[in-house]
């Protein structure tokens, strides 16, 4: 099954067939009404000054202190974490024991995360839907990049597009929902084959290494001996990419997302044709990608990285998806205007 093809416009039908689980969906890149109010639903960023209440604010950054250290906390390195004298500190940690978020060990004296902490965390964790999260991401990276976006995730025969979204234009790369790639030849699959722990992948592998030896009449060890330094060097760069190696005239590059536990359960993928398709490692084109896999990783709860930013007063980490995706897509306008200069 090919990992794209490509199309006129006018032919593309608008709804495919759903993929694994009814989770498919088909769209082209939505207009800014239309992803103003896709996500107008759920979000913790407010658009509008709102009133709240500082106090629990500033106690909340006490609870952020003991869930990034990772193991209990004396007071006064809670305080420090938090912003706040020992004494500030004790006072919101008396309450947050008394809710059941804190509690404290009686022989060291020593503050961690308490029993209702947990079943808030796990919780949140029972109402994550990787494909629901992903939909504002997808949007956003399509319209930074002009380019045909899709997720996909391990089904029961391996890596399957879940959802794709068209960039429009005369001619479009297109990916259907319910599509199994192959691992060996596709950027979604050599993503998958990097970084996705499953027994099943190694049989797949060592199955598609023998088929394409066949079909080539190459040796085995030689056919193997490549797709092993495909998938180191995708390891390196945290980003796959196929050349035409799966449809001709195709790029395209796949970067993983993982969750909270750090186990890959996505591949962000996106293509495109030969001419326009800038398919180099340090392209502003696979950063912007990677930058998108990487902010739907935080929202699944995966850790986020050192560069994040977070402010000393909130607590909050100052980074959006525009921010995220964006800042690759500029250095790509103006590596694009440098060149229409020369």
């Amino acid at each position: 099954m090919h990992e794209a093809s490509i199309a006129a416009r006018s032919s593309i039908p608008e709804d495919s067939p759903p993929g694994p689980g009814g989770t498919g969906y088909n769209s082209r890149c939505p207009d800014h009404e239309t992803k103003t109010r896709r996500r107008g639903f759920m979000t913790t960023d407010l658009a509008k000054p709102r009133q709240g209440i500082q106090s629990i604010e500033v106690g909340v950054r006490l609870l952020r202190a003991l869930a990034a250290n990772g193991r209990p906390m004396m007071l006064r390195d809670l305080a420090k974490n938090g912003g706040m004298a020992a004494a500030k500190a004790h006072r919101y940690l008396v309450s947050f024991m008394r809710m059941g978020l804190v509690e404290q060990d009686a022989n060291t004296g020593r503050y961690d995360l308490g029993g209702f902490a947990l079943e808030l965390g796990l919780a949140s964790l029972a109402r994550i839907d990787p494909v629901r999260l992903a939909a504002p991401i997808l949007d956003d990276l399509c319209e930074q990049i002009s380019e045909t976006v899709a997720l996909a995730m391990w089904g029961n025969h391996g890596p399957t597009c879940v959802r794709w979204i068209e960039a429009g234009g005369p001619i479009t790369v297109t990916l259907r929902t319910g599509v199994v790639l192959p691992l060996a030849s596709s950027a979604t699959g050599r993503a998958f084959a990097a970084f996705y722990r499953s027994p099943y992948v190694k049989r797949q592998l060592e199955k598609e290494v023998r088929a394409a030896a066949e079909a080539s009449g190459r040796p085995l060890a030689t056919v193997q001996k490549e797709l092993d330094a495909l998938i180191e060097e995708t390891r390196r760069h945290g980003i796959a990419r196929a050349s035409g190696s799966l449809t001709p005239g195709i790029n395209g590059f796949s970067a993983p997302v993982f969750d909270h536990t750090g186990k890959m359960v996505a591949a962000i993928t996106s293509l495109g044709s030969v001419g326009n398709f800038d398919n180099a490692w340090d392209s502003p084109l696979a950063e912007s990608i990677k930058a998108a896999a990487a902010l739907l990783s935080r929202r699944l709860g995966a850790p986020a990285p050192p560069e994040t930013s977070v402010t000393a007063e909130s607590g909050v980490a100052q980074q959006t998806i525009s921010d995220e995706v964006g800042s690759a897509s500029t250095a790509r306008r103006r590596r694009s205007s440098k060149t229409d200069k020369q």
